[in-house]
């Protein structure tokens, strides 16, 4: 899949990527170099989950000469500046690194506050200092909150946050707006739905309930079982980022990048059954505070403006995520 509005894709490209270490970062940095881009990646390696996992994601990139790993944070602009060289022009930055998840910043929203508002505001410092024209940012579908509106999409600004989580990626969302306007940079947030796939982080739903099924151990459904989320193979927001980093007309943009259905909690762990052959254990908790009922992308923005087209069903993507959790 390309964008409708693609700038020219070769080597002479530099991508700066934060949290390049991750889940969607090490994907979406197999991209960059596959396309034979110069890719920088800065990753603090946060102990959130064991370093190990992160190690693996980015085993193959470290054997790349178009590769460069920072290991820093993103709080600290002064060692960032200072890492990246006077010679090194940066044509786009996609920052992806934060605190993520909504449970963890009930429980620390200090601590979310810190990382990802003045880690975000660092890396678009950054970005003026450097003058790079192209910033993609990782938003949520979080920021939706308890907007009944579904589907959800851009032009409804009715949003609700119920979480730190979600406040902190609308913060990002501002911020751009402001540095669009101010440092002639083009700034495009695009609202993540609920990403899963190879590599996904050992603690997201899919991951956690495959894992413990296997073990044959019990799995814990949070509320009754009805909240619904709009379920993305990462392939296909690999896809949405790729072409947001071509993207070339409009200075500011928001754009959602989902699945455009919506799976009840039940259903999936149905379809979980299904492509891995497992009979879950199931058992009920209480609702978490900070998560919202349901998720549900209206992807008609991106379609126009990237020439996104999600090709992965649950079911489809599901059966990868069960094959690479095998090995």
């Amino acid at each position: 899949m390309k964008g409708n509005n693609n700038e020219t894709s070769n080597s002479s490209r530099t991508t700066l990527v934060t949290g390049g270490a991750g889940f969607i970062g090490s994907h979406l940095v197999d991209r960059l170099l596959e396309q034979g881009d110069k890719v920088i990646t800065i990753d603090n390696f946060d102990p959130f989950y064991d370093r190990s996992i992160k190690e693996s994601n980015i085993a193959e990139h470290r054997k790349h000469d178009n590769y460069r790993l920072i290991e820093a944070d993103i709080r600290d602009l002064d060692a960032l500046l200072k890492e990246i060289t006077e010679d090194e022009d940066i044509d786009v930055i996609v920052h992806l690194a934060a605190k993520a998840g909504v449970r963890p910043s009930v429980e620390d929203p200090v601590g979310f506050q810190d990382v990802n508002v003045m880690g975000t505001q660092n890396m678009l410092e950054l970005a003026r200092e450097k003058e790079v024209k192209q910033f993609v940012f990782a938003s949520s579908s979080s920021v939706y909150g308890t907007n009944d509106n579904v589907p959800w999409a851009e032009d409804d600004h009715v949003l609700k946050p119920i979480s730190p989580y979600a406040s902190t990626k609308v913060s990002g969302e501002l911020m751009g707006h402001v540095y669009s306007e101010l440092y002639d940079m083009r700034f495009l947030a695009l609202r993540f739905f609920t990403v899963y796939g190879p590599r996904q982080r050992p603690d997201l739903a899919i991951h956690k309930f495959l894992r413990l099924m296997s073990d044959g151990e019990q799995i814990t459904l949070y509320g009754d079982g009805s909240s619904r989320r709009d379920y993305t193979y990462i392939d296909d927001i690999i896809d949405g980022v790729m072409a947001a980093i071509d993207y070339s007309d409009s200075k500011y943009e928001i754009i959602n990048l989902g699945n455009n259905r919506t799976v009840q909690l039940l259903e999936l762990v149905e379809a979980i059954e299904e492509a891995s052959g497992i009979e879950p254990n199931r058992t009920f908790g209480p609702k978490v505070p900070g998560d919202v009922h349901q998720t549900w992308a209206d992807v008609s923005k991106a379609k126009e403006l990237l020439g996104y087209q999600p090709d992965y069903d649950l079911e489809r993507g599901l059966r990868n995520f069960v094959e690479w959790y095998r090995g």
